[in-house]
């Protein structure tokens, strides 16, 4: 067969793929919902959002705050706070270190003072990128100063959480950190405070089982994984096959566990909205 044979069937071949020059050299991300592939560049023009199955993925602090509150307007709280090793757990520390260094975090999570639309809130922002968003003495600490911050101002809190549970690297001081987020939440909701939470992907465990459910709303962005338990765990456990969409926000929402759902390009005027809506922004 000649050279120009070869060559056409070369463009044949190409066209029916549905492939060109321009699209060859483009990255593309597997969406972990509905496993189709996505060029990274749309992927990140949506703020991470599947354009096929609408999973909202994973966002780094700086990129929540980015697309949530007014431009330049957060001020972050208690930035200098670290966590210690209370149990001596090996390379705990070391961890923490190399952590701080690639995420520019010093913990999983971030606290202060935000607006959105001139509206003047306390936001928190949970990053799974550090340590899965896992919930030590320092999150428990800064989540817990951050909801008395707004008890003593008499501002609303947004919490933006993502989490794989407590941190087993702390033993008990992480779990007591659940009683004590939840007794600041408390305080805050005995003051006449709002309290949003926004459930992202995935919000699981402690952190699950304390101060994300307890939002006077509570919002899940959509197809976001939400539980306590894992799934196998919990089939082992009953010795039963669970729905397809279990723990996902949809079924949680069905369940009456999430108040409503929310897409990422209008989670800042929902949030803006129900502000108005309880009375925040009135002069």
């Amino acid at each position: 067969m000649g050279e120009g044979m070869l060559s056409f069937f070369g463009v044949v071949k190409k066209r029916f793929n549905g492939s060109n020059n321009d699209d060859d050299n483009r990255e593309t991300v597997k969406c972990p919902r509905c496993q189709s592939l996505v060029f990274l560049q749309k992927y990140e023009e949506l703020h991470r959002v599947c354009p096929n199955c609408n999973y909202h993925g994973r966002l780094s602090t700086p990129e929540r705050i980015e697309i949530t509150f007014d431009e330049g307007s957060f001020r972050e709280l208690d930035s200098d706070m670290i966590s210690k090793n209370p149990i001596d757990f090996p390379d705990y520390s070391e961890k923490q270190q190399e952590l701080r260094k690639s995420t520019g975090l010093n913990d999983a999570v971030v606290t202060g003072t935000a607006t959105i639309r001139g509206i003047e809130v306390v936001a928190g922002i949970m990053d799974s990128r550090y340590m899965m968003g896992s919930m030590g003495s320092v999150v428990g600490e800064k989540i817990t100063r951050a909801f008395e911050y707004a008890t003593e101002n008499k501002l609303p809190v947004i919490l933006f959480t993502a989490s794989g549970g407590a941190r087993m690297q702390e033993g008990i001081v992480s779990l007591m950190q659940m009683a004590k987020t939840s007794g600041a939440v408390k305080l805050h909701s005995d003051s006449g405070g709002l309290y949003i939470t926004v459930l992202t992907d995935p919000t699981t465990g402690g952190v699950t089982a304390s101060f994300a459910s307890l939002g006077d709303v509570i919002i899940a962005e959509p197809k976001v994984l939400i539980g306590f338990a894992g799934r196998r765990v919990i089939e082992s456990t009953i010795r039963q096959r669970l729905p397809e969409d279990f723990q996902l926000a949809e079924f949680m929402q069905e369940h009456g566990f999430v108040d409503m759902i929310a897409d990422r390009k209008k989670m800042r005027s929902t949030l803006y909205h129900l502000l108005k809506i309880h009375g925040y922004g009135e002069d």
